[in-house]
């Protein structure tokens, strides 16, 4: 029962910084996202597993009022979001591991093609545009539809690293620059302060992965030789 009373103590325990306080949950589960999100860049399977547990945390986060926490602001968006990585990761994860090789490099990065590129911005615009006001009739915080960039924009994102499309690092950036003053507007410092640091992230992650891609071919097996092939000898 001790055990038990820390840990739910824990659990709700805040961070003293200033004139405010950070939710140590939040902290935590943050700091899982950012090891998530180095995993990615070095495309090591570890990755999913490591952000499916930083999702969860968060999700008791944005959804505060739940869990105790009535003065936070719930973001739907947010918290949705969470629940939609750990759906994907879970897809990510059984795909990387799959693909995994010898050097521990679960992916080869490649191009998404132009018509992809025109669908992941299509679904980018009109899915906020439709999930807007379904976010405020479920009681989401102002601006309601940077609350629904986000969750769309995270949820092309995450697709994007589990195909191996190197353009998902941009979909992250595009994600950043909307997400980071909703969550300093409702409160969420840590959070934001941690998405800030992903923005300048990400950019290091493209470029990371935009260089793998030049430097990096996909490596291909036969069981036969092929007869076409003449062997000098």
């Amino acid at each position: 029962m001790d055990i038990l009373r820390w840990l739910i103590e824990a659990f709700n325990s805040y961070i003293p910084v200033g004139g405010s306080a950070l939710l140590v949950r939040e902290v935590v589960g943050n700091i899982f996202g950012l090891a998530s999100a180095f995993g990615g860049m070095r495309r090591k399977v570890w990755a999913w597993p490591v952000g499916i547990i930083g999702n969860l945390l968060l999700l008791t986060v944005f959804l505060g009022s739940l869990f105790g926490d009535t003065d936070t602001a719930n973001l739907l968006g947010q918290a949705g979001r969470q629940v939609m990585f750990i759906a994907v990761a879970v897809y990510g994860w059984v795909r990387w591991k799959q693909s995994a090789n010898n050097a521990g490099s679960a992916v080869i990065p490649r191009w998404a093609s132009n018509p992809t590129r025109i669908g992941l911005i299509a679904v980018l615009v009109i899915g906020t545009i439709a999930l807007t006001p379904l976010f405020r009739i479920l009681g989401s915080y102002e601006p309601v539809w940077a609350d629904a960039w986000t969750f769309v924009g995270s949820l092309l994102a995450t697709w994007g690293m589990a195909k191996g499309w190197v353009e998902f690092w941009l979909i992250w950036v595009a994600v950043d620059v909307v997400g980071v003053p909703l969550l300093f507007s409702a409160g969420y410092y840590a959070s934001a302060f941690m998405y800030l640091f992903y923005g300048v992230f990400t950019l290091i992650g493209f470029f990371v992965w935009m260089r793998a891609k030049k430097t990096q071919k996909p490596s291909v097996e036969t069981e036969m030789p092929d007869p076409l092939i003449k062997v000098e000898r």
